[in-house]
């Protein structure tokens, strides 16, 4: 008869003490966690068949691994962003009041958890009754029309809580007739978009009125279901000109008349900037949050407790190298974290496993992340790059790497501010510059070895 495994208590980790021989092979243990009636067991043979099992000795199933590097993922703990998902929580209920906030842009290199905090914000907003739309910008022509249809589509399943009994009004009706209309100018077609006859607002072919037509049409049923429209953009910085433009335009116009439409956004350092450029009040519509690495408690945190809400224990050895190997940069902690777990043989992780791990981990980092960065790069980009590893520091100057190359100062200028958009490099001043992601410099000069 199938029988349930016994849940270890939480705490149990921190009763267990695992013994070792001379050769490093573990001999047994003491557990003074409570355990099947016994206040105390000494575990002479952890591999005796029939033995009791210390907590401590249970193997690390790797479909148990909690850790998920990848793209937007959402780690096992959110650590560093509290300030962040407290002021969105703020923005959201005030617009249940009634009461407009400017809205939030949420800035950063790569890998450091924007997609990951805008999607948690997004989820919360539609718990809140939000209208949430989420879209990603594209950098092609052909990527910009997809945005479109996209934000077509996504409006009329946000849109459809209002169809639900006393919800759906004369005006409510009126205003999917201008959805309708809307869609239609995006290029959206399907049984979605005709449902209800077209009004002829929001018709003009003119992205800008169209969407500011269609949310006054919405504005009614917004204010009396104490709802808002939402558009989470992620890759902000590659929305096309005009469908960016047309988003500010209508979130500062929507404003000044109580309607709560906004529009929050994640993207590259470049992005505040290039909101700025595009409209002059961008600053004044939008909180901006720079999200960056953790620091040593919070990245201590990230890492440490998906392994002790499981029960595992790290020696604190092992938990110094990978801390200082990730540098608080949450992408690396769930590389290296998923690579400890699978290192482990026990729920005890010892410095072996990290060491392990940190191996393992370079080796995926030196066929993802990096390579396909290095490949972005030009050939002056690439010698821009190599003298910036020549340094010891881990920030170099303009002058440092002047003194290194036959480029001109005009020329190393121009291929910072290349570097700085591509994501690569980021300035801490005018002259001093630094890689975004830790290991770069190690890559670089490996690859300058083998060739």
């Amino acid at each position: 008869m199938h029988r349930s495994p016994i849940t270890p208590r939480r705490d149990i980790a921190r009763d267990c003490v695992p013994e070792y021989s001379e050769s490093g092979t573990r001999v047994g243990g003491t557990c003074k966690a409570p355990r099947m009636g016994s206040p105390r067991v000494r575990l002479r043979s952890w591999r005796g068949r029939g033995a009791l099992r210390c907590p401590m000795l249970l193997p690390m199933y790797p479909e148990l691994n909690p850790f998920s590097p990848g793209s937007g993922l959402e780690p096992p703990t959110l650590a560093g962003r509290d300030a962040e998902i407290a002021a969105f929580d703020l923005l959201v209920a005030r617009s249940r009041r009634q009461h407009l906030s400017p809205s939030m842009v949420l800035y950063g290199y790569r890998g450091v958890g924007k997609t990951v905090l805008l999607n948690a914000m997004r989820r919360h907003a539609g718990r809140m009754g939000w209208l949430c739309i989420d879209i990603e910008g594209q950098a092609s022509e052909v990527g910009a029309q997809a945005v479109r249809q996209r934000l077509g589509r996504q409006l009329h399943v946000a849109a459809d809580k209002f169809k639900n009994g006393k919800q759906y009004t004369d005006a409510v009706r009126r205003a999917f007739g201008t959805l309708t209309s809307f869609s239609i100018s995006l290029g959206v077609v399907g049984l979605e978009v005709a449902r209800e006859q077209p009004t002829g607002r929001a018709s003009s072919g003119r992205l800008e009125v169209d969407l500011e037509e269609l949310v006054e049409d919405f504005a009614p049923a917004l204010r009396e279901s104490s709802s808002a429209i939402g558009i989470f953009i992620d890759e902000m910085q590659d929305v096309d000109d005009e469908l960016l433009g047309a988003l500010l335009t209508v979130q500062n116009r929507a404003g000044q008349q109580g309607i709560p439409f906004y529009v929050v956004g994640a993207g590259l350092p470049s992005l505040p900037a290039l909101l700025g450029r595009t409209r002059s009040y961008a600053e004044r519509l939008f909180d901006y949050w720079h999200v960056d690495a953790l620091s040593e408690s919070d990245a201590r945190k990230a890492l440490e407790t998906p392994f002790t809400d499981r029960n595992a224990l790290i020696a604190p050895d092992a938990l110094a190298l990978l801390l200082a190997e990730s540098s608080g940069y949450p992408y690396y902690i769930q590389v290296f974290g998923h690579a400890t777990w699978n290192a482990s043989s026990d729920k005890f992780v010892r410095l072996s496993a990290a060491q392990e791990a940190i191996r393992v981990g370079y080796a995926r980092l030196e066929q993802g992340i990096f390579p396909s960065r290095w490949d972005r790069a030009s050939a002056d980009e690439r010698e821009f790059l190599r003298r910036m590893c020549d340094t010891a520091d881990p920030t170099c100057t303009l002058s440092d790497i002047a003194t290194r190359c036959s480029l001109t100062q005009v020329e190393l200028t121009t291929i910072r501010r290349s570097l700085v958009e591509k994501g690569m490099i980021y300035s801490l001043d005018p002259d001093t510059i630094a890689f975004t992601v830790p290991g770069m410099p190690r890559f670089i000069q490996r690859q300058d070895a083998d060739s």
